[in-house]
């Protein structure tokens, strides 16, 4: 039982995250960029490993994360510099360092397990096999619990200090800047966030269901409700709700917990969808009608 509700408790840790950064991605339509940093991390893997010799996690996530931050601002130079559209600029960036990624491993690590599955896919059945003590009078704890309460403490703390900040610029980027808010330092922000959040995130949870639950709870949130704030505890409650329901449904069916629970969040959405009282299918068709 107890390990049930570890597998659950850290999937809503992660769900709980990716649910507040993803309102903010879904209004600066850069939804995909979760996508990008957990694919275009692979070299920083690789190099990781090269240099220390070590496959161990922290190493891995260390490396991960400067290539990811790297990523963001690769992103931002060439939408900014090279007048390319946010959609290119992630397909450019993420293509490219994958692929340096991949040359990497086969040219210098091709004798060695470490392959693109065993680097970007994780396995939430896992997550209580690998534990770690925090202090001497408590019991071991899973080290992505750990690293995802750490994470989620500190996406809390920015939204709570900057969030207007963080607000004003994914709504209106122009009006952010003429009243004196730096717009790019704030959009490195976020980055830094989803960033430290992907790569802490896809070596329990695996990439895909990262970046489903990077979009998916937030964009069936933004079809329910026009209120930002009503938008993110949506998209929480429905990131939450989908990892338990997913869980028990990977149990029923035996299958992935990951794919599962992308599953629930893909049903969620196409409720949404169909539903929604202002932008649901139904009430688009009730408007034709009456026209």
């Amino acid at each position: 039982m107890a390990t049930d509700i570890w597998i659950i408790l850290t999937a809503s840790l992660v769900s709980t995250c990716c649910a507040i950064l993803g309102c903010y991605l879904i209004l600066r339509r850069m939804a995909m960029i979760g996508d990008a940093i957990s694919h275009a991390v692979l070299p920083g893997i690789v190099l990781a490993f090269l240099f220390t010799g070590s496959r161990d996690s922290v190493t891995m996530l260390i490396g991960a994360g400067a290539v990811g931050i790297f990523t963001t601002f690769l992103i931002e130079f060439f939408n900014k510099q090279a007048k390319l559209q946010a959609d290119a600029a992630i397909g450019v960036t993420f293509t490219w360092l994958f692929a340096i990624g991949v040359v990497l491993i086969s040219v210098f690590a091709e004798q060695v397990d470490l392959d693109q599955d065993c680097v970007l896919y994780g396995e939430l059945a896992y997550v209580p096999l690998d534990t770690i003590q925090i202090f001497s009078f408590t019991n071991e704890i899973p080290k992505a619990s750990v690293v995802m309460f750490v994470i989620l403490l500190s996406i809390l703390l920015v939204v709570r200090l900057f969030g207007k900040q963080l607000l004003i610029t994914s709504f209106d980027p122009a009006y952010a800047s003429s009243i004196g808010i730096a717009t790019t330092l704030w959009h490195y922000v976020l980055m830094s966030m989803v960033s430290a959040t992907t790569v802490a995130s896809f070596e329990a949870v695996g990439a895909i269901l990262v970046v489903a639950l990077l979009i998916v709870p937030a964009a069936t949130a933004y079809l329910l409700t026009d209120d930002f704030r009503v938008m993110m505890k949506l998209s929480i409650a429905l990131g939450i709700f989908a990892s338990v329901l997913g869980y028990y449904l990977a149990y029923w069916l035996d299958g992935s917990i990951a794919a599962a629970i992308a599953i629930v969040c893909g049903i969620f959405f196409s409720i949404a969808l169909v539903f929604s009282p202002a932008h649901g299918l139904v009430k688009k068709h009730k408007k034709i009608i009456m026209h």
